[in-house]
Order: structure tokens, then C-alpha cells, then sequence
């Protein structure tokens, strides 16, 4: 028996034309659950799906990959059909192709801008994959089994495209596209299509670069990097544990498994916070800080926040923090342990300069007893049962 068929549409306030594109997908694919991905929309889009007989999945307003990651959870196993909330045309011949990840492109071009975000998708699906992509950014596609396994959970924001396609070609999966007659409604040369452009170019470079899931199974760029200009040594070694480490956690872990990329990073930032402090005080100061916000870093903003509270203290660089938080809060980046140990080093080495004697050995103390608790305990359990400290890890937070 072959496998129930899943149309799943991506919804952003989308009730003027929502309810005509689910009675034209229930008509085309009479088996199929059409299912709703509704991404935090402020209008009736939940109401008028489920009216035109869509089952409809209320989420946050996470973006489009986020959103089609979260319903997709929702599906049974299958064959994925994907396609947007305004889209006027017949899918059914993206069925027919025998090829795992099918792609629709619109056999005639509607409003749009200068190509810029276009091009730069196609050079870099090429670049990264060696596929020569004609619409890297259409969001009507059809998926076997195989490439759904492969593909999700899905880059965040806009650029869930482009890297599917990528990790397509690079699963050695079949990748086609194919010319249909399709309508959408089109951005123009405006404000709102400039900068609907502007996020899918940003959204589409950072889903290329290094990725990791994070607490909650969403799939988001490491963006630790931003940090090089102030910590570019620390930021190295941590982003060498994003790209090569294994399933190893906690200093314990990485002791029992030998020679790996965390005992790397156990060394070498000691060493390097010897070098720059030049005392055995100051490389304690920095190594202890950097796994201390490495162990905080399992949530939103958990380690950001305590590092945007104590940086002025000690005249740490708050602009990268500060940057950076809003999208870590909203679930689109992740620090990764290249962030968050560059986080620690930043506080640490700025320490050095503000505690000497009595006050940097209460300093060390403070930090190895809460490396030693972070050992022990977990650090979000803690905080879920203080009432205070789970309000303010909370703040901010889209979920």
C-alpha cells in the first residue's frame, strides 16, 4: 500500500487567499491531508484553513523554516508536498517525476526585484553542492520519503530553500526541476519587497553556513563567528567543537572518550588565557568563564543574558552580545560553543583587569564552584524550579 500523501502550506497572515489555495489542494489531491502551517499569523489565516478543510497547526512566529519544521512533526510518515499559502496552479506533475526532491518553477516571471537574492541562491547552492539551481528559492516541492528524512528539520527563516536543496544533492538524492504553469502573488520594487528580499539573502547566507539542533530539534546557524573580531582564538577552538565534535558532554564525558575536540578545547584555552594574562590567576579566570557560559548555552538567551548583566561590570564588549540576542532569543541562531566560550573568555580576560588579589581569588572560587555545580546538576533544571530565574530566562523569548 503506498504511503498517505502530506500537502503542507506555509502561512503568514494569509486569510484573503488562504481558504481559495486549501479548496484547490483538497480538489487536486482528494487523499492527501492538507495541513497548515500557521506561523504566529495576526489575522483569521488559522480560521478560514480550517474552514476550507485544512487541519491546521497554531505555532509561534518563528519563521517559514520553523514553521514548516514544527507541522512536518505533525505528519505521517510519507511523501511531503510543500507549497505556499498564496499559490495558484496545479502540483500534481511535480508528483509524476520519479526523483526525490522536485522543485516547481514558475514557467513565467511576476513582479519581483533586481534578481540579487536570486542569484546569490543559485551561487550558492552551486558553490556548496554543484547543482545548477534555476528558482533555488521556490517554495513549492515535493519530497520522497528518503529526501524528507534527509532535508529535515529545515534551515530557518527563508533560507529553508536553499538548504534543502543543497543537503539534497549532497545525500546523493535525485534533484529536478520542472516548468509549471504557477501564480503567486508577486513582491514588487517597494519597501516591503526590498526588505522581504533583503531577509531572504540574509536568511539564505546564514542556512549555508555551519548549522546545529538545538534543545527543541529546530535546525539553526551557528553564528559563534560574529565574536572572532573581538576573540578570534577562543572563537576558533569553539568552532572547532561545533564542526567536529561527537556526542560526548560535560568535561567527564570528554576525559572518558580521549584525545577529542572538547579535551582540545579544555587545553588550549587554558594555554591561551596563560598567554594573554600572563598568570596562572588570569588563565583560570578565562578557562573557568568560557565553560561556565558553555554550560549555560542550552536555551534562548540563557547564556547572552548573564553576559549582557555582567559585561559593564567588568567593561566587557557588549556590541556583538547585544547584536546578536534578538535572533538567539527568537530561536533563529544559535551561539554554539564558539559564541559561548568567547562569551566566557571576553568576561574573563576583562576581569583580569578589574579583580586583582582577594578579589580575583573570590572570583576563581565563585567560577569553579559553579563549573563544579554545572558538572553535577543541570543548569535549566535549576533555573526551571526558581521561580525568579525561570521568569527571567523567559524573557524575551518567542516561546
Amino acid at each position: 500500500m503506498a504511503e498517505r500523501l502530506t500537502v503542507l502550506v506555509a502561512a503568514r497572515d494569509e486569510e484573503r487567499s488562504i481558504e481559495a489555495t486549501v479548496s484547490a489542494l483538497r480538489e487536486g489531491f482528494p487523499d492527501a491531508e492538507i495541513l497548515v502551517a500557521d506561523d504566529g499569523s495576526r489575522d483569521g489565516t488559522a480560521a478560514a484553513g480550517e474552514r476550507a478543510g485544512a487541519r491546521v497547526v497554531r505555532l509561534p512566529r518563528l519563521g517559514k523554516g520553523q514553521a514548516l519544521t514544527l507541522a512536518e512533526r505533525e505528519a505521517a510518515a510519507g511523501p511531503l508536498l510543500l507549497c505556499d499559502a498564496d499559490l495558484q496552479g496545479d502540483l500534481a506533475a511535480l508528483l509524476d517525476e520519479d526523483t526525490d526532491l522536485a522543485i516547481a518553477a514558475f514557467d513565467q516571471r511576476e513582479g519581483g526585484g533586481f534578481g540579487i537574492a536570486k542569484r546569490a541562491a543559485r551561487e550558492l547552492i552551486r558553490l556548496l553542492s554543484g547543482f545548477e539551481a534555476r528558482e533555488p528559492l521556490s517554495g513549492q516541492r515535493a519530497l520522497s520519503p528518503k529526501a524528507r528524512e534527509e532535508c529535515f528539520p529545515l534551515a530557518p527563516g527563508f533560507g529553508c530553500e536553499v538548504r534543502m536543496t543543497i543537503d539534497a544533492v549532497r545525500a546523493s538524492l535525485e534533484v529536478r526541476e520542472r516548468d509549471l504553469p504557477l501564480r503567486h502573488r508577486a513582491t514588487g520594487r517597494d519597501l516591503s519587497g526590498f526588505l522581504h528580499r533583503a531577509r531572504q539573502l540574509l536568511d539564505s547566507a546564514l542556512a549555508c553556513g555551519p548549522t546545529a539542533t538545538n534543545c527543541r530539534g529546530l535546525r539553526l546557524p551557528l553564528v559563534g563567528w560574529a565574536f572572532a573580531a573581538r576573540e578570534p582564538v577562543v572563537t576558533a577552538i569553539g568552532l572547532a567543537d561545533d564542526l567536529l565534535s561527537g556526542a560526548e558532554r560535560g568535561f567527564r564525558g570528554h576525559l572518558r572518550s580521549g584525545l577529542t575536540t572538547g579535551t582540545l578545547k579544555a587545553v588550549a584555552i587554558p594555554l591561551y588565557g596563560l598567554a594573554r594574562t600572563r598568570s596562572l590567576s588570569g588563565a583560570l579566570l578565562v578557562a573557568l568563564a568560557a565553560n561556565l557560559f558553555n554550560q549555560l548555552d542550552t536555551a534562548p538567551g540563557r547564556a547572552l543574558k548573564p553576559y549582557l548583566i555582567l559585561a559593564p561590570l567588568v567593561r566587557a564588549p557588549l556590541l556583538p552580545a547585544v547584536l546578536i540576542a534578538p535572533y538567539d532569543l527568537r530561536e533563529m541562531t544559535m551561539l554554539g560553543d564558539a559564541g559561548s566560550n568567547a562569551l566566557g573568555a571576553l568576561l574573563g580576560l576583562s576581569s583580569v583587569d578589574r579583580f586583582t588579589g582577594r578579589g580575583r581569588k573570590l572570583a576563581i572560587a565563585a567560577l569553579a564552584g559553579l563549573n563544579l555545580l554545572g558538572e553535577t546538576r543541570s543548569f535549566g533544571a535549576l533555573i526551571e524550579r526558581s521561580p525568579f530565574l525561570s521568569k527571567v530566562d523567559r524573557l524575551g523569548r518567542v516561546t
